[in-house]
């Protein structure tokens, strides 16, 4: 199902009114990655302990539902409530969020890890690694998908920081055919670490970075 009609407004995601935003970001989350229901009780904590961690900044997308379409139960997950919303039919159909990289931190150990087996030398890892921030998660419902969504959070996200770099990890996906890979390499990553496999995922991903502050990429693709 999609919302193609309906206008997306993008804004800050308060770490103060998490407590409106965080289940149906978190439901967009599972759905975008096709996580199986329920793992929401998973992710919940660490998404709040993220909230807490310095530099961490959020940004939400929202969509405003037509009459007929606020009666379906498809988007009633993914309601949201005033202050947050501006209408009682307005929804959350995609959010980016990250925070200031430390080594004290999972995914920092991952990376470093994963850099010293790829044949970097440590203290080449440390320096790379020095001052960043962390993509953690973008994600678009599917209703939402397909309308530059992504980007508009992305660059959102991205604009005004301090640090000199950002850093995220991705799916492999092969030939990079997927909207994520699409918007990562118009956008200007490039290749940190390919193939890496984290603790606990089977799954392959990649690490890729680039520096900030972005380019003015113009208006996201349709």
């Amino acid at each position: 199902m999609s919302l193609d009609a309906s206008p997306i407004r993008v804004a800050p995601l308060p770490a103060d009114l998490a407590h409106l935003w965080l289940d149906p970001a978190v439901h967009t989350y599972i759905t975008a990655m096709h996580y199986p229901r329920g793992s929401e009780a998973h992710r919940l904590p660490l998404w709040r302990d993220h909230i807490a961690r310095p530099g961490w900044s959020a940004f939400g997308a929202f969509a405003t539902l037509s009459a007929l379409d606020s009666l379906r139960p498809t988007y009633s997950r993914l309601r949201v409530r005033a202050p947050l919303a501006l209408s009682d039919r307005e929804i959350l159909v995609g959010v980016a969020y990250g925070y200031r990289g430390a080594p004290d931190q999972w995914w920092n150990r991952q990376l470093y890890s994963g850099l010293l087996q790829a044949g970097t030398r440590p203290a080449d890892a440390r320096e790379f690694m020095r001052d960043y921030f962390e993509l953690t998660e973008l994600h678009v419902h599917p209703a939402g998908q397909g309308r530059g969504v992504g980007q508009r959070l992305l660059t959102s996200l991205l604009s005004g920081r301090p640090e000199s770099k950002v850093l995220l990890s991705t799916p492999e996906v092969q030939g990079e055919a997927n909207r994520a890979w699409g918007l990562y390499r118009r956008l200007g990553f490039e290749d940190v670490l390919r193939h890496f496999t984290f603790a606990g995922d089977a799954r392959p991903f990649a690490f890729l970075g680039r520096p900030l502050p972005l380019p003015d990429a113009g208006p996201p693709p349709r």
